[in-house]
């Protein structure tokens, strides 16, 4: 098991390291910089630039070195001194600006992955278990339109309620007067009573999915011999279903658990801008029209480091709950 985590591990970082530089390639990709960007807003303002002082801006920005130069710059300062460069369009280091905008991200994202599980895995098996019954057509039913319903329109139409029928404006994770605030209880619980909509909203296609994935898993596991021959023997049908159908069910469901939590970052962009969220989804938008290139490959980093750690996530919990898995993990370290 120790020499499998040191395995995983490696290829994380070595998997990190590759995606750093393919998005920094790509970022530079198209025609033009973050100069030519603001020589550009100048010329429309009627003040053009002269061309020394976008030679002097670019040396400035360090954007007349090559790429490879940039690059190899910017992982020396991030690995030895955590600096992850530097924001043209804010002015900031990188780190500054990203800020509590990381934390707030990994902490949505993780809250939404949990609401997932403690809905859909129970709804998953209920219907599986209570075939064609009406609760089955029910959940099935809305599992579909949970698949069907965009999330940015969902986000839309509970704005459009909330403020409607109830009087409140739930947009964004905080208050107006808590959104520079230092951290408190008071703001914590600002934030908490702002976390219930992008929840629902970013959890709804994923519940509807882990739904129809529990069931259909389960069923195939319902009719096997094994199963059979636990009935015949007087077990108990409750123990008899969570003991062993449930478990072998939900191999595929673990398997497949980090093409969830990649749907939900990657969902979570769109999202972030109708409810105006406070994570990296806007200011990555944002840094990417720019052309601000230290801090969209920070951000593309930090995603990409969230969907390589839910692969391993899924990796150790699939090995917790499947006893052959660990069995060949302990071979390979034998050998």
């Amino acid at each position: 098991m120790t020499a499998f985590l040191i395995r995983r591990f490696v290829l994380l970082f070595f998997t990190v390291i590759a995606i750093t530089v393919v998005s920094f390639v790509i970022i530079t990709l198209p025609p033009g910089d973050f100069v030519d960007r603001i020589a550009q807003e100048a010329e429309q303002n009627g003040d053009p630039l002269e061309p020394a002082q976008i030679v002097d801006l670019r040396r400035f920005y360090g954007l007349d070195e090559s790429l490879w130069v940039q690059y190899r710059k910017w992982m020396e300062g991030m690995i030895f001194r955590g600096d992850f460069g530097f924001s043209f369009g804010w002015d900031l280091p990188v780190a500054e600006v990203i800020g509590q905008r990381v934390g707030l991200t990994a902490l949505l994202s993780i809250l939404t992955l949990m609401v997932i599980w403690i809905i859909a895995i129970p709804l998953g098996i209920y219907s599986a278990v209570r075939q064609y019954s009406l609760g089955d057509y029910v959940f099935t039913f809305l599992g579909f339109i949970g698949l069907a319903i965009p999330n940015f329109l969902l986000a839309l139409v509970l704005l459009y309620v909330s403020f409607k029928y109830f009087g409140q404006s739930v947009g964004g994770l905080f208050s107006p007067d808590y959104v520079n605030a230092p951290w408190s209880l008071a703001r914590v619980g600002d934030l908490v009573s702002h976390l219930w909509i992008p929840l629902i909203v970013l959890g709804t296609a994923g519940t509807a999915s882990v739904i129809r994935t529990i069931r259909a898993n389960l069923l195939d596991e319902l009719h096997k011999p094994y199963v059979l021959t636990a009935r015949a023997k007087g077990l108990p049908e409750r123990r008899l279903t969570l003991k062993y159908p449930v478990r072998h069910s939900l191999n595929p469901f673990v398997s497949g658990l980090n093409d969830i939590f990649v749907t939900i970052i990657s969902g979570e962009t769109i999202v972030a801008v109708v409810l105006g969220l406070q994570t990296v989804g806007p200011l990555l938008l944002t840094a990417l029209k720019a052309e601000d290139m230290y801090l969209a490959a920070t951000l593309i980093m930090f995603l990409s480091f969230l969907a390589v750690l839910g692969t391993l996530f899924s990796d150790l919990l699939l090995m917790a709950l499947d006893p052959r898995l660990r069995r060949q993990a302990q071979n390979r370290e034998m050998l």
